[in-house]
């Protein structure tokens, strides 16, 4: 057994990544019954959406899982910015038969925010909860922490690890810049110190008293048994698990993910407006381009972001502008159901991990 805190034991040092919108309860469930530890992402959702997912993970599995919310500083409403932003993205709206928004209000709270949000989990007693972007107030981490609850937080850097253990959380994630999906930065506006995976990973082990989990570019299990070696307790993957039949990922996204030659990567801000790393295209090629005006606040700038995305779809141009979220590992990724690809990713760690042991 893998002991990630006092309180939680996995058979395998497997984490699958939250992944808001792609993540779901089948997809956390398999992983968890397989001996992993299932996620799912409720930061955009709904209080009764939120409370149906912990309610259909529980019903698929007796083991445990991870409930993940954001809580990224709130943002304030700031027009002129949102109207540049929105002035700037009009053409690529235009070109797609389409038009901005005249306004651009936040489509969903930071959980630091949320008290309904809050109680639920109260109420509900996930097993293990996860914050992402940042860290909940004093207040809401004793609430949760009194619930028994093993509480997980992704740190980019080590200062922001150095803050995720003295909030007295029991898990640190290190959060390569390999990894897909929106970068965990505190502070997004002081920018990305970009530390790799092995580097930041090693440098959390070393400088911390609390137990770390590895992120960012791991696809299969020689990966697993390498963050392993350098002192992670656990993977988290992500990428590896979007094209798990059980996971929310459309046939565009899978195919996306799955094409020859192997897809390349890039962050950008310009679909949320936070960093993300996804797939290569007009977001990146064209939007992120030099001089364009500051993007709008996130979540603002993604309620844009997705308007601008289903204006591509319609439009008959699904990949043009789309939030196709994978990381550098993308080329490895494999069409396997969760609880194969479980077996599979085992299977190879303990093959990386024999070949490791001194013969003779």
């Amino acid at each position: 057994m893998i002991s990630l805190s006092s309180t939680l034991s996995l058979t395998y040092p497997i984490i699958q990544a939250p992944m808001a919108g792609t993540a779901t309860p089948r997809l956390a469930a398999a992983v968890s019954n397989a001996g992993g530890l299932g996620s799912v992402a409720v930061g955009g959702s709904s209080v009764e959406a939120v409370r149906q997912m912990i309610a259909e993970t529980r019903a698929a599995t007796d083991k445990p899982f991870n409930v993940n919310v954001f809580c990224h500083r709130p943002s304030s409403t700031d027009v002129p910015r949102e109207s540049r932003w929105l002035d700037y993205l009009r053409p690529f709206f235009m070109e797609l038969g389409s038009a901005p928004p005249t306004s651009l209000p936040a489509p969903y709270q930071s959980f630091v925010e949320n008290e309904a949000m809050l109680a639920l989990l109260l109420e509900t007693r996930p097993p293990v909860i996860s914050f992402h972007f940042g860290l909940p107030t004093a207040d809401q981490l004793a609430a949760l922490r009194a619930t028994g609850a093993t509480l997980l937080a992704s740190a980019t850097t080590l200062a922001e690890g150095q803050a995720v253990e003295a909030a007295g959380i029991d898990v640190v994630v290190a959060q390569g810049v390999e990894a897909g999906g929106h970068r965990g930065l505190f502070e997004p506006e002081q920018g990305d110190a970009g530390l790799g995976t092995l580097a930041l990973t090693r440098l959390l082990v070393q400088q911390l008293r609390i137990p770390v989990v590895a992120a960012g570019g791991i696809m299969d299990g020689a990966g697993i048994a390498a963050v392993r070696r350098l002192g992670a307790v656990a993977a988290q993957m992500g990428t590896a698990f979007v094209v798990c039949p059980e996971s929310a990922a459309d046939e565009i996204y899978r195919a996306a993910l799955l094409q020859s030659p192997p897809p390349l990567t890039a962050i950008t801000a310009t679909i949320s407006g936070r960093p993300a790393r996804g797939l290569i295209n007009r977001f990146v090629r064209e939007i992120d381009q030099p001089g364009h005006p500051a993007i709008a606040p996130y979540p603002q700038a993604y309620d844009a972001g997705k308007l601008l995305i289903a204006a591509a779809k319609q439009h008959g141009a699904p990949t043009d502008f789309a939030a196709h979220w994978a990381g550098q590992g993308v080329a490895l990724a494999r069409a396997l159901p969760a609880t194969e690809l479980m077996r599979v990713l085992v299977a190879e760690m303990q093959e990386a991990s024999k070949s490791d042991t001194p013969q003779g």
